[in-house]
């Protein structure tokens, strides 16, 4: 059993009203994968175009740090965090590269614990009530919903709502514009992450405009 001292308290309350803040600002959060380097910043810029501005960059690829350092470095006025951050070479790699913040797609002891001290906000992603639990313990209130889909959706937001009524979520996996609006009417969802906002082919091809006008379109069914 671990305990929080007085300091790691005062931390992660203050980490709390960090996500809390960038969520808010987020409302849609870009889950990208970099599959060329060329790609980074024109993405970026036509997410940003179309009124997306906080990206959560994955290490799935060989890019992702570069990315993640190049977008620090060059596009200032974005929030840039690091995705599928899997054990703690990773959030040390994440946290050298310049992420502002941390989203994992499950939670293990030992990632949460690392987390404590680093001085990174991080999303833990939870998929039950006992993933959570392990988080709760451990003073972890904002969580990733990872697969939201498989695992239940809007109904297990509901029904985390009332033994957590303290926790939030950014539900991730499965959303698109036809269930965005459902999700985001959950008093327990803080913003959403998704990939329909710039489809693999249109990046493929360089379709910038096409992913601008479909990040506009995204924010415009939150108006």
């Amino acid at each position: 059993m671990t305990s929080l001292d007085q300091d790691q308290r005062a931390r992660m309350a203050d980490k709390i009203a960090e996500i809390d803040r960038i969520c808010a600002q987020a409302r849609i959060m870009p889950v990208i994968t970099i599959a060329r380097e060329a790609d980074i910043l024109p993405l970026a810029d036509a997410l940003a175009a179309g009124g997306l501005r906080v990206l959560e960059v994955t290490l799935r690829s060989e890019h992702g740090l570069e990315a993640i350092r190049r977008l620090r470095a060059e596009r200032p006025e974005l929030c840039v965090g690091a995705g599928t951050v899997l054990d703690q070479d990773m959030l040390a790699a994440a946290t050298a590269a310049g992420a502002q913040f941390i989203v994992t797609p499950g939670s293990t002891r030992e990632l949460l614990l690392a987390a404590l001290d680093n001085p990174l906000p991080m999303l833990p992603g939870v998929s039950s009530a006992s993933d959570l639990m392990i988080g709760y313990a451990l003073g972890y209130r904002r969580f990733k919903l990872f697969p939201a889909e498989v695992c239940g959706g809007v109904a297990a937001l509901k029904a985390l709502s009332g033994p957590f009524g303290g926790v939030r979520f950014c539900p991730t996996g499965g959303i698109t514009p036809d269930n965005l609006q459902r999700y985001m009417a959950q008093p327990n969802v803080m913003c959403v992450g998704g990939t329909w906002m710039f489809q693999r082919e249109w990046v493929a091809n360089s379709d910038w405009a096409r992913i601008q006008q479909c990040s506009a379109e995204a924010l415009k069914l939150l108006a």
